[in-house]
């Protein structure tokens, strides 16, 4: 996929929306040095092309109830696409399930799952292997504690002609960089 040709004004609105997904339209211009409408038009036209595909909250589960967060390597027993997708598709239904990654490597996926404790999680495994969809070894991670989980992504640090500058300058430094 080509990448989309964003010049820095659309780099700024990417930052604060994610920084702040409830700006005002007035507090995003002033932040990005345009117009309301401008900055506005601009902001559409990131939604229209699918580079911002949504906005919402972030909830911090472990001050409602218990969780167990567990990384789970999958292989399939299988290479062929029709069992990537017999898994894909079961895995996309699984709500636990919050993030699944196909992989290159030694395995071939990596899954992100919300459980309410290690049992819950060991029953929704067992539901998998129960099903048949073509996992032949699994390998469980329990998280014990979070040490860094950022909704925010380094847009401007991923392009290219930021990155030499930027990759190893902490965030407080690359911000100075970049004004």
């Amino acid at each position: 996929m080509a990448a989309a040709k964003l010049d820095p004004i659309d780099l700024k609105i990417l930052d604060a929306i994610q920084r702040d997904g409830r700006i005002t339209k007035l507090a995003l211009a002033e932040k990005v040095g345009l117009s309301p409408t401008p900055c506005w038009m601009r902001l559409r036209k990131l939604e229209k092309a699918g580079i911002v595909s949504g906005y919402h909250a972030s909830i911090a589960m472990r001050t409602i109830a218990p969780v167990a967060t567990v990384l789970m390597e999958v292989t399939l027993a299988s290479h062929r696409q029709a069992d990537f997708d017999r898994f894909e598709r079961v895995v996309r239904d699984i709500p636990e399930i919050v993030a699944c990654w196909s992989v290159g490597g030694g395995v071939d996926y990596v899954l992100k799952v919300m459980a309410r404790d290690i049992d819950a999680y060991q029953r929704l495994v067992d539901g998998l292997l129960e099903r048949e969809i073509g996992i032949d070894r699994y390998f469980t991670y329990i998280v014990t504690k979070t040490v860094k989980e950022e909704t925010v992504l380094p847009v401007t640090d991923l392009l290219p002609e930021q990155s030499e500058r930027n990759c190893l300058a902490p965030r407080a430094t690359r911000d100075n960089l970049s004004r």
